[in-house]
């Protein structure tokens, strides 16, 4: 095999996981909850960008209950947006099971 064309195959993929990355750290994915009263928005690379609660849902006698709401909203958010990024990398890697953070 030529290690130069190894090389220069590797420099590719690193551009284009720079790429990637930066398009991901800008792709947002929203996820609802209680019907759409709960709403949250976080980018593909992890950062929640915004929370928006319908008031009808505050009960200031059950904080918990929103709380918990909220919680999972948000969790919710950051698994579509990990799905998200996962599957841009495979597009991108061709399918390869590169370790997390292999940093190429």
């Amino acid at each position: 095999m030529n290690i130069m064309k190894m090389m220069k195959q590797a420099q590719q993929l690193q551009a284009g996981l720079a790429a990637t990355q930066e398009k991901l750290a800008s792709q947002t994915v929203t996820a609802e909850a209680a019907a759409g009263k709960v709403k949250v928005t976080a980018t593909c690379d992890g950062s929640v960008t915004e929370i928006i609660i319908d008031p009808a849902v505050i009960d200031p006698s059950d904080a918990e209950f929103l709380q918990d709401l909220i919680l999972k909203t948000v969790n919710d958010a950051i698994n579509k947006g990990r799905e998200t990024a996962a599957a841009e990398m495979k597009k991108l890697t061709g399918g390869l099971n590169l370790p997390p953070g292999f940093g190429i």
